[in-house]
């Protein structure tokens, strides 16, 4: 199966609270984003955004330059639909992160909640580490939230991987540097917890 294909099932198959990553409203990177790029024409992009309510929530903070991306067009779609007419303010692209069309220098912020943790294939990380460097300004900014250590080693019937600050780092490569970082334990909507890694990094060599 496809990925488009199992995120399709997912998404067509099941609410959001029926998701172990569901958060009614992401406060920590609501929080991270407002604090990091707070003009509000900054360029957004929010991949594996799925049906997320961060997009609403950025959208009620008066960002206007806003694009989400994600794998799965049943996610995208149930996210335009809960939006209704202020879908139209939102650039949405549906395809793999690893092969899609992104614009060269263009993103002030990137926002990965959960998605780089699932490309358990070097060349697969190699692609994102290229989509993400070629598409970020120079000085852009990355907030990225994958499995910490001790994390689950399979969601949604996949296998992932799962990172400390200096792995994660390492994957990116030199061209980023760490801001801060926070391990935290989500609630999933089944009473489990799973560990996450939040980072903030910035694309630019020191210097």
């Amino acid at each position: 199966m496809s990925a488009r294909d199992h995120w399709d099932r997912i998404y067509q198959t099941k609410s959001p609270v029926e998701t172990s990553w569901y958060e009614p409203h992401l406060q920590m990177s609501l929080g991270w984003i407002t604090e990091a790029v707070p003009d509000r024409s900054a360029s957004i992009i929010d991949v594996g955004g799925g049906e997320s309510t961060l997009i609403d929530d950025l959208l009620a903070k008066q960002y206007r330059t806003l694009t989400v991306l994600d794998v799965s067009e049943a996610a995208i779609r149930k996210s335009q639909n809960r939006l209704g007419p202020k879908a139209k303010n939102v650039n949405w692209l549906v395809g793999d992160l690893t092969e899609v069309a992104l614009p060269s220098r263009t993103y002030d912020l990137w926002h990965d909640r959960a998605v780089f943790h699932f490309f358990t294939e070097p060349a697969q990380r190699a692609a994102y580490v290229s989509q993400l460097s070629a598409s970020l300004k120079i000085g852009g900014q990355v907030l990225m939230a994958t499995f910490g250590p001790e994390g689950p080693q399979k969601c949604s019937g996949l296998v992932t991987m799962r990172y400390g600050v200096e792995s994660l780092l390492h994957e990116l490569g030199p061209d980023f540097r760490t801001i801060r970082h926070s391990l935290i334990e989500h609630e999933t909507p089944f009473g489990t917890k799973q560990q996450f890694l939040h980072c903030h990094f910035v694309f630019g060599r020191k210097g």
